[in-house]
């Protein structure tokens, strides 16, 4: 079987280290040289709806992985990858984090994108009592987090919902309708833009709720223009965007659009046409661009891929690092449940900010508080072990997008 991923779905291993010093100053160096590797499982959407970015989130925790590696290790024990592919479905997903845990025998499962797979893999890896990361949407994945052992790194769509009515009502619109994809991500984005825009004392027009791979919406739009909405918030993937957009666009009622940033981008441009496109509000969570943190991964991963990482591959990268550093706070002996003890107290607000393992790493031998300031963000877990990300509003002006603003997430 081939060691690299591919759209063949085939399982790949990477693994890469430096030697690592001998010390006879630092005892536990000593035991770490002898110490077996991390096994790390990387569960990502290379091929499904996901596919566009699931091989960007596989390359970055790659990267991060290297990183660790080459420093020496994560407490001198290195990094071992084993990779699989979700295929953006539940069930693939099932079998895949199964033959992580019960075949490669990882202690940690990151990279998880849709909020499907990481409600269906959230039961397998608290029973295992293995750390998850995620960034994954769904208000649910919090709720599930009851072990503590699940570390959301995207915004949750209760909070894309409110952050949308807010926009929105900033920009004026008095009547906005919801429609949304028929699964938790977009229902809980439709149900929380309700609650926000209702508590606001406003009143949504309609909200529907529809049903995926149809040839035609025209049903549930129609219903929905009938009310003359003037703003539609739109929950929705590429696949059924594309055609309400070129059905909406076909009735001549003018609406605007917001939607989230994974969806309405240039990829969506090109799949209905500038007209179509022109003036749809995208708002999605950004990477921390300014960071330095940011600015060195950037340079390796574009390096490597020849294009700009976008935010979910930002947050896999980080998943490594906090891992990896959390590692080095726990000690090279630590098991899974003792190193996610440690992930709050390396991203420490409090503490000295670093760009990358190493510096981490050498705070932490020397005793001093760390705060890892990702390449994402600034990591601030809330006590449900999600962080936000700030928000990107963006508008499509002649097949572009256009940044308006940046928003400071908040949980």
């Amino acid at each position: 079987m081939s060691k690299h991923v591919n759209n063949s779905r085939r399982r790949f291993v990477s693994s890469s280290a430096a030697a690592i010093a001998a010390s006879s100053i630092l005892p536990w160096n000593v035991w770490a040289q002898q110490a077996a590797p991390f096994r790390l499982g990387a569960l990502n959407s290379i091929t499904g709806i996901g596919g566009p970015y699931g091989t960007s989130m596989l390359e970055s925790i790659r990267i991060a992985v290297d990183e660790v590696n080459a420093a020496g290790g994560a407490a001198g024990r290195k990094i071992e990858l084993f990779a699989e592919d979700d295929q953006t479905k539940p069930d693939a997903a099932v079998l895949a984090v199964k033959k992580l845990i019960e075949i490669n025998k990882v202690q940690a499962v990151v990279g998880i994108w849709p909020s499907s797979v990481g409600l269906a893999v959230m039961p397998i890896t608290n029973n295992a009592g293995l750390i998850m990361m995620n960034t994954c949407g769904a208000p649910e994945m919090l709720v599930e987090n009851k072990q503590g052992l699940a570390w959301m790194f995207q915004a949750s769509n209760a909070v894309f919902g409110r952050a949308f009515a807010q926009i929105a009502r900033q920009r004026g619109f008095k009547r906005p309708a919801v429609m949304a994809f028929n699964n938790s991500t977009f229902v809980g984005l439709a149900d929380y833009f309700k609650k926000t825009w209702e508590a606001d004392g406003g009143q949504v027009t309609d909200v529907v709720i529809y049903e995926p791979n149809q040839t035609s919406y025209r049903t549930e739009l129609n219903r929905v223009l009938a009310k003359k909405p003037d703003i539609i918030a739109l929950g929705s993937y590429r696949p059924d965007a594309t055609i309400l957009l070129k059905e909406w666009y076909q009735t001549g009622q003018d609406c605007k659009f917001i939607m989230p940033g994974w969806t309405a981008n240039e990829g969506l441009v090109e799949a209905i046409g500038k007209e179509a496109s022109e003036g749809i509000i995208s708002v999605s969570n950004v990477a921390a661009q300014d960071s330095p943190t940011f600015k060195s991964y950037a340079a390796r991963f574009r390096a490597k891929m020849k294009r700009d990482p976008d935010v979910f591959a930002a947050q896999s990268y980080d998943m490594v690092i906090a891992i990896a550093l959390a590692l080095e706070a726990a000690g090279a002996k630590a098991d899974s449940i003792k190193i996610n003890e440690h992930i709050r107290s390396v991203t420490d607000q409090e503490g000295t900010a670093v760009s990358s393992f190493p510096e981490g790493r050498d705070l932490i031998r020397a005793g001093k508080p760390v705060n890892y300031d990702g390449a994402s963000s600034k990591l601030i877990f809330n006590d449900r072990g999600a962080t936000v990300p700030d928000f990107g509003v963006y508008e499509i002006r002649n097949g572009k997008l256009v940044l308006n603003e940046t928003v400071p997430g908040s949980a």
